[in-house]
């Protein structure tokens, strides 16, 4: 019997998509599915850079790319390194100064909306 997944907001929505697409290729394409996450994971260690700081990168290229599961993903991910929103926002400040408009859209709306999600599911 398949289980019906409500989302409570748009970022655990798109978070939830994420991971069914990628659960399914991982299913179509298991070898390098599992390259891949070996490599990600790998490359999201600690190690002169934390935890925190890597996703924060992350979210900048994530801003810079236009990508907007990877601006969900690692919004959360810098969430839950304890990055507060200060530093989310400097981030993509920083990414806006190369990315111009359309990374500054990106990050008032997407990542500003995103950081609102996650806080009110914690709550």
């Amino acid at each position: 019997m398949e289980q019906h997944y409500e989302p409570k907001n748009y970022a655990e929505a798109a978070l939830h998509d994420y991971k069914v697409g990628l659960g399914v290729f991982s299913e179509k394409m298991p070898e390098l599915a599992h390259h891949y996450n070996e490599f990600t994971e790998a490359c999201f260690k600690e190690g002169v850079l934390d935890k925190k700081q890597k996703q924060l990168i992350a979210l900048g290229v994530s801003v810079y790319s236009q990508d907007e599961y990877c601006i969900v993903y690692h919004t959360k991910g810098c969430l839950d390194q304890g990055a507060t929103e200060q530093e989310i926002l400097e981030v993509c400040g920083v990414t806006a100064a190369f990315g111009g408009g359309a990374a500054m859209s990106q990050s008032v709306t997407l990542v500003q909306s995103c950081i609102s999600d996650f806080n009110e599911l914690k709550n």
